[in-house]
């Protein structure tokens, strides 16, 4: 007996619906996107792995955790959290890792390290991308910040995005209006930036990114108690970008993540511009306040900022790639 045409497609809607929605759970099955624990099943021992080699690392190496924060925002600030900072220079394409915004970026054969003993445990399971996501939320840990959970399930890209770095991350010479801007298009707001900025409490400053402050005449709004100090760690007008001259960016707790930078850019000791702008910008200087005066509340909003930076725009299920080795993409492709 044969079916009338309404009947037809009646059923073929009704199919289609049916294989939709399926496809919808498989989809949905097959990509959860970020969560947290996303290993459990695959490689159950991949976070603690990566936690042990961070406080090793750290133990031999101190100024390794510097590197692993500032991995965070130049990685996940580019469009995409997907270890593209790591990839090498090929014949075609330059690296993120050597434009001019990545310099002084250093220590990447540490996340080989990690990424070997991650191999030993788990071949090909854990992404490049999520390696730098936790050793910097283990770094922040070992620099006396906060313990941030992050979630994972991040896949690596396949290409370096060194043309559009310039456009992405801000620049220590740019306007606070101009910075407040760009991490707004990640979704933080202006106490998250502020509190992102917290970072230049550790690590150090090269005399190439301060010294336009310091010649051919010092900065009026640098604090005068400073000046001596900075003159004598960059005594060059145009510092050799090779040697080791630098600033530390904070002289009382320089190996620790603390609200002390608060209180030394609101005495005009911040080093670089935008530290200077942002203790005296109306739109950030309240925040800088409650920082300096509050450091659980530093630490809170420092969390919540860098959880939403860790999350932007990752590539998930089956985007991108699981690489083998950090600094170079898959050769199957």
């Amino acid at each position: 007996m044969g079916c009338s045409s309404s009947s037809r497609v009646v059923f073929l809607v009704v199919l289609l619906g049916l294989v939709a929605v399926g496809l919808g759970q498989v989809k949905d099955a097959e990509d959860p996107g970020l969560v947290m624990n996303f290993y459990k099943d695959s490689c159950p021992q991949a976070e603690d792995i990566i936690t042990e080699q961070v406080k090793l690392l750290y133990k031999r190496h101190k100024n390794t955790a510097f590197s692993w924060l500032r991995n965070i925002f130049h990685d996940c600030a580019v469009q995409s959290c997907d270890a593209s900072l790591l990839l090498d220079s090929t014949r075609r394409t330059l690296s993120e890792k050597e434009t001019d915004r990545s310099f002084g970026l250093r220590n990447f054969r540490y996340l080989d390290t990690i990424k070997e003993a991650v191999e030993r445990e788990c071949p090909e399971v854990v992404s490049c991308s999520d390696i730098l996501v936790l050793s910097a939320r283990d770094g922040i840990v070992a620099l006396g910040g906060p313990y941030i959970p992050l979630k994972t399930g991040r896949r690596d890209g396949r290409r370096s995005r060194a043309e559009v770095v310039e456009q992405y991350l801000p620049d220590h010479n740019e306007s606070i209006s101009s910075v407040l801007e760009k991490f707004g298009a990640m979704g933080i707001d202006t106490p998250g930036v502020v509190a992102l900025l917290g970072a230049h409490s550790v690590g150090r400053t090269h005399c190439v990114k301060l010294v336009q402050r310091l010649y051919p005449e010092v900065d009026p709004e640098l604090n005068p108690d400073h000046v001596p100090h900075m003159l004598k760690k960059c005594p060059d007008a145009i510092p050799d970008p090779k040697a080791v001259q630098y600033v530390r960016n904070d002289r009382g707790t320089p190996m620790k993540l603390d609200n002390n930078y608060y209180r030394n850019i609101i005495e005009s000791k911040g080093l670089l511009l935008v530290d200077h702008q942002l203790a005296h910008d109306p739109a950030t200087r309240p925040f800088v306040k409650k920082m300096a005066k509050n450091e659980d509340y530093f630490f809170k909003e420092f969390a919540r900022a860098i959880k939403i930076l860790s999350e932007n725009n990752p590539l998930t299920g089956t985007q991108g790639e699981i690489r083998k080795q950090c600094n170079v993409a898959n050769k199957h492709h």
